[in-house]
């Protein structure tokens, strides 16, 4: 039996009033046993959080507040404006929508009448729905925002008000649900393999393919061996294996002998997909970027010699006057969808290719790095925009050291270090690879990664702001939560606040989030979103922080933080900072960690 979109929608009505992200976890199994389909798990799996495909796919409803407004006016009959007025007044269009369906005396008469009903009304399945947002998504040309508000309307006349709450929210993209990868990956494991540990059985295969609508329907077809034999697929990006830090190029060597030190350079990750003439590009958070950087595209069909690839790279602004490498906060301007011819010619970009994943057909992740990077050696030619980053094996700390300075001397930010026996452990973070960077101001040697969990009211002159401070945290990659690390009230300019209150606004929250363990409370919550990278004196250790806090032990804290740049462009929440990564940095101060 098919499910109806009005029993999703009273599942996803559950998940949005827990704060427990154990409730989260029970109320997803409980949804996922009542699916007999395998495509119904894979529709649900990506509805749940407020999509149509998985996350690499470009496929975006994209509709904006005033046509949605449009289509709630159009199936309640009335004015779009007294829709806004009700919207300024509640802010959740979702919720304006669950408060006229109840007040349209007609449609409520036609939802409480099953005679009238008849089979399209309360029966409308999750497929039917699905298949029309997807429509939706895929509208273009001539007519196609009258064609979105048609269908979005027809479709509200025939739900409940719950339903329209949630069904509103997934074109205008602010599903409040809280749902992360690993979570439903958790209830996939407990609902079908009896135990929420077995996560770690489902988490190799998604790494490969990061589709968890997949991983849901290969489980529910064929079991948890039809996943395992998921492989690296062209056209879909694998999860990026990313790096530990060590402070010093002694305790590098000292840790993992002899190594190969690739320069890290300090822009954006680039997966690149290449299948004979069409070339995909994908960010470390999935999100495809084919359009922005047509000059990789370009690059990528000439100098890449083989019928089908994947390259793992990291892309970088520079100047074509002096060769001169960007900063970050430049290069990043050519993560944009509107003017990029223009952008192209004023910040070109040379894409550093560090590794090989897949080649004419074969997946390379399980071959050591030395024999991946003979392959990526014989794959790539010379050229101007596609650079071999091959990297130098070592085992000197004094040699490791000056490979270090030349890096900082090139405008570069220091040095990926790798086992040159290590497979690609997609979407691993572990020794095979080390990060050692420029030493900064005070004693913290690197920046971190957080992710703005709240902000305080201003006061004084900040009041005009909104947000006089942030309240941010970290991610604690073995639970799926996010736990609170700092305040941070400096580092920002005037402008800097009144955007920081704008972007939080739109994602703030009533209640704390399922996923956010904390103690202390913010005056607005907002959904861990926003990525910002911070300087800190130290560590210190606090019993009001929950990172790394356990029982009676205190958690850990940054002294004098201050935000140093914005990172969401490139990094999702939970590419942030892990728990386990700040404990070890606390370590390198000379502290000892007590669990």
């Amino acid at each position: 039996m098919v499910m109806t979109f009005q029993k999703l929608a009273l599942y996803l009505e559950k998940l949005e009033q827990t704060s427990s992200r154990l409730a989260l976890i029970d109320i997803l199994v409980d949804l996922f046993k009542e699916v007999n389909s395998p495509q119904e798990i894979a529709l649900i799996s990506y509805l749940a959080q407020g999509r149509v495909a998985p996350f690499y796919e470009p496929v975006e409803i994209g509709m904006s507040e005033k046509l949605v407004a449009q289509a709630i006016a159009r199936a309640y009959e009335i004015e779009r404006e007294k829709v806004l007025e009700e919207y300024g007044r509640i802010g959740d269009l979702g919720k304006v929508a669950e408060k006229l369906k109840s007040q349209n005396s007609n449609l409520k008469t036609i939802t409480h009448n099953k005679a009238k009903l008849g089979p399209s009304g309360a029966k409308l399945s999750v497929q039917e729905v699905f298949n029309s947002l997807l429509e939706i998504a895929r509208a273009s040309g001539a007519g196609t925002v009258e064609k979105r508000v048609s269908i979005l309307s027809d479709l509200l006349k025939k739900i409940d008000g719950v339903s329209a709450k949630h069904l509103v929210r997934i074109p205008l993209g602010t599903s409040r649900l809280g749902v992360g990868d690993p979570t439903i990956l958790d209830a996939f494991a407990k609902a079908k393999l009896g135990d929420k540990s077995k996560r770690k059985l489902l988490e190799g295969a998604y790494n490969r393919v990061s589709d968890l609508g997949l991983i849901g329907q290969t489980l529910w077809k064929g079991g948890l061996s039809a996943v395992e034999r998921l492989k690296v697929t062209v056209g879909r990006p694998i999860r990026s294996e990313l790096a530990e830090r060590l402070p010093t190029a002694e305790k590098i060597v000292e840790k993992l002998g002899t190594v190969n030190a690739q320069r890290k350079i300090d822009g954006f990750r680039v997966q690149i997909h290449k299948d004979g003439d069409k070339v995909r590009l994908f960010s470390r958070n999935l999100e495809e970027t084919t359009p922005m950087f047509p000059e990789i595209v370009q690059a990528a069909k000439v100098q890449i010699k083989a019928r089908t690839a994947i390259l793992d790279a990291e892309a970088i602004g520079y100047n074509p006057s002096s060769g001169e490498f960007l900063p970050f906060q430049e290069t990043t301007q050519r993560r944009r969808k509107y003017h990029i011819a223009e952008m192209a010619q004023k910040i070109p970009l040379k894409a550093f290719i560090f590794d090989i994943l897949y080649k004419n057909g074969q997946s390379l992740i399980d071959q050591p790095l030395t024999d991946r990077l003979q392959v990526l050696k014989k794959t790539v030619s010379a050229g101007n925009t596609l650079v071999i980053e091959e990297g130098v094996e070592v085992r000197d700390k004094d040699k490791l050291q000056l490979l270090m300075d030349q890096s900082i001397t090139d405008g570069l930010e220091g040095l990926v270090v790798k086992r040159p026996d290590s497979k690609y452990e997609a979407g691993a973070r572990n020794f095979n690879w080390v990060k050692l960077k420029r030493h900064s101001d005070g004693e913290l040697k690197d920046t971190i990664d957080c992710v703005i969990l709240g902000y305080i009211f201003g006061r004084g002159k900040r009041a005009e702001f909104g947000a006089g401070a942030l309240l941010v945290g970290l991610y604690d990659n073995k639970k799926d939560e996010f736990v609170t690390v700092s305040k941070i009230g400096t580092g920002l300019t005037d402008e800097e606040w009144r955007e920081i209150h704008r972007r939080a606004d739109r994602i703030k929250v009533d209640q704390k989030p399922a996923r956010v363990r904390a103690i202390l409370t913010p005056s607005v919550w907002i959904k861990p979103q926003i990525v910002i990278e911070v300087l800190a004196d130290e560590i210190t250790r606090s019993p009001i922080h929950t990172a790394g806090k356990n029982d009676s032990e205190p958690g850990y804290a940054l002294r004098f933080p201050r935000l140093v740049k914005f990172r969401e462009a490139d990094k999702k929440a939970e590419d942030a900072t892990t728990v386990k990564e700040l404990i070890e940095m606390y370590k390198q101060q000379g502290h000892v960690h007590v669990s």
